[in-house]
C-alpha cells in the first residue's frame, strides 16, 4: 500500500504542476515577431555593436520597429545581408561598402626610435600612462597588444613591434580601434588601396626624427594627386576615401613612404622570344 500511495502522490503532484506550467505559459506568452526572427536570422552574429546597437538582436529590433534605419549598418555581414534586411523590409538597401580596419602606423622597429625600456603591463593603455611609452614618437602604434586582444576573430596581430590587419580576416567590427589608446586604426573602405600609415601631427623634422617612415607633411603628396584627394592639416597627410582613384601616384611621392599601396602590381609582359 505504501508504493502504491507513493506512486498516485507522485502523479497527482506530476499532473498539478503539468496544468500550473500550461497556465503560466499562456499568462506570461510574449508573441514573437516574424519580422524581427527573420531579421535576426539573416544577420551575422557577431554581436560587435558596430552597427550602432548593442548587438544583432537590437538592431534586428530596431530595423522592424523604424523601417527608416540604415540596412546597411552590419559591417560584417556587408552588402549581402543588407540586401536580404532590405528585401525582408521591403525597402532600399542603399550602399554597403566593405569596411577594414587600418593601422595608421608604420612604425616598426626599424624605423621608430625609442627613447626607454618598459618593463610594465604589456599593455597600450598601461604603457601610455608612462611618459606616453617607450617609443620617441606618442602618436604611433605602441606594440604590446591591445587590438590583439580585443579582436576575436584573429585579425590582427604585432609583427616588428607594429600592429598589422589580416584584411582577409577582418570583419570591420571595429573592436581594435576601440582598445587602441592612441586612435591609430581607423575603418576604411576595402577598396580604397592607398592610405597613409601614419598618426603624427609633430612638425616635420621633429616627426622625422622619431621615425624615420614617418608623414612629414611636405605636400608633395597633394600636388601629384590629380583628384585633389589628399589634404594635408596639422602636418599630416589626410586621403578621402570618397574620391581616392588608388592610382598611387602620391605613394610614389612620398619621400618617407608614409602612404601604402597595396594595389596589386600588375606583372610586366613576358619577353617574346626572338624568332631563329
Amino acid at each position: 500500500m505504501s508504493i502504491a500511495t507513493a506512486v498516485i502522490l507522485v502523479v497527482v503532484i506530476g499532473l498539478v504542476l503539468a496544468v500550473i506550467l500550461t497556465v503560466a505559459s499562456k499568462v506570461f506568452f510574449v508573441p514573437v515577431d516574424e519580422t524581427v526572427a527573420n531579421l535576426r536570422a539573416e544577420l551575422p552574429g557577431a554581436n560587435c555593436g558596430a552597427c550602432g546597437y548593442a548587438g544583432c538582436d537590437d538592431y534586428a529590433a530596431a530595423l522592424a520597429a523604424d523601417h527608416s534605419i540604415s540596412t546597411s549598418a552590419c559591417p560584417v555581414g556587408g552588402a549581402d545581408v543588407a540586401a536580404k534586411l532590405a528585401e525582408i523590409l521591403g525597402v532600399e538597401a542603399g550602399s554597403a561598402d566593405k569596411q577594414v580596419a587600418v593601422v595608421k602606423c608604420n612604425g616598426h622597429c626599424d624605423a621608430a626610435k625609442t627613447i626607454m625600456e618598459y618593463k610594465g603591463i604589456e599593455s597600450c593603455k598601461a604603457a601610455k600612462t608612462l611618459f606616453g611609452g617607450a617609443s620617441a614618437c606618442t602618436h604611433g602604434c605602441m606594440g604590446l597588444g591591445d587590438c590583439v586582444a580585443a579582436c576575436d576573430f584573429d585579425a590582427i596581430h604585432i609583427c616588428n613591434g607594429v600592429a598589422v590587419v589580416d584584411r582577409e580576416a577582418c570583419v570591420a567590427c571595429g573592436a581594435c580601434a576601440k582598445a587602441c589608446p592612441n586612435n591609430v586604426i581607423a575603418m576604411l573602405p576595402e577598396k580604397n588601396k592607398v592610405f597613409v600609415q601614419c598618426n603624427s601631427k609633430d612638425k616635420g623634422a621633429v616627426a622625422r626624427k622619431a621615425c624615420s617612415s614617418a608623414c612629414i607633411g611636405c605636400g608633395k603628396c597633394a600636388k601629384a594627386c590629380k583628384f585633389e584627394s589628399i589634404t594635408v592639416e596639422d602636418n599630416l597627410a589626410t586621403i578621402n576615401p570618397e574620391t581616392c582613384k588608388n592610382c598611387g601616384l602620391c605613394a610614389k611621392e612620398c619621400p618617407t613612404g608614409a602612404i601604402v599601396n597595396l594595389r596589386a602590381k600588375k606583372k610586366a609582359p613576358a619577353a617574346e622570344k626572338a624568332e631563329a
